[in-house]
Parts: C-alpha cells; structure tokens; sequence
C-alpha cells in the first residue's frame, strides 16, 4: 500500500491574498513597523490553513475587495509565521485569537473583528458583506 502524506500548498494560500494587493508581514518586526503606525484603515487578514480559510475566508477578501477599498491590506499567516501572528494579535487584545479572521483597524487601532466563529459555516458572500460593512464602518 502507498501512502502518500498531503502536504499543503502555502505559498498558494499566500498568493491568494498577495494577488489581491495585501502586504505579507511574515516577522513580529514587519508587524511592528507597519501595522500600528497604518494612517486611515487597514483590513488585516489573519490568514490560515484550514478549510474555511481557504473556502470562505480568502474568496471573501476578493468579494468584498470588490466594493470597498481601505487604505491598506495586509495578511498574517497563522500556523506559518507565529511571531508575526502573535505581533499582530497583541496590538488588539480585546479580541481572543482566532484564524481565520479578519480585523479592521483605524490609525492603527483595531475596530472590527470578524472571528472564525462568523466565518465558519457561512459562504463567501456574507462574510464579504462583513467585511464591507466594517471597513464603511471605519472609514466613516
């Protein structure tokens, strides 16, 4: 019997949302330099290997990248680059980790959270639909 190991494709996870225009910030310093000192409104995604991730979280991205634009993107790869996801989810310890997930800040302070738990189990469509009202929300 051959047994053959999945290994999962990465940097095909990564280019998802790099094609899109976000920003990798692979280290706690990229993390550092850059996201609390954003001027106006990030949408970080807080990327990861899992189903939904890649089912829901990143075509949900492209969906609402559709209709609202912030002034950043940036991504984290949880389970990949776990200092720059620790980085970034110190700068909003109101909300407890989860990944996927995606959070929208203002002048680099987060005001919006989609968690796991309202992506999981939705579709592409109405996690958009979150995503755009969050960023409209913090853009004003």
């Amino acid at each position: 019997m051959d047994i053959h190991m999945f290994m999962p494709d990465f940097q095909a996870m990564r280019d998802e949302l790099t094609r899109l225009g976000f920003a990798e910030l692979r280290t706690a310093e990229e993390v550092q330099e850059r996201l609390p000192t954003a001027e106006g409104v990030t949408l970080l995604a807080i990327n990861s290997m899992c189903g939904c991730a890649g089912g829901i979280a990143r075509p949900a991205a492209a969906l609402a990248l559709r209709e609202v634009r912030p002034d950043h993107l940036m991504t984290v790869f949880a389970g990949q680059d776990k200092e720059a996801t620790a980085a970034a989810r110190a700068l909003f310890p109101e909300y407890p980790p989860s990944s996927p997930s995606f959070a929208v800040l203002r002048d680099g302070k987060a005001v919006a959270m989609i968690p796991r738990s309202q992506i999981e189990g939705s579709d592409p469509q109405t996690v958009a639909r979150r995503i755009v009202q969050a960023v409209k929300e913090a853009q004003g």
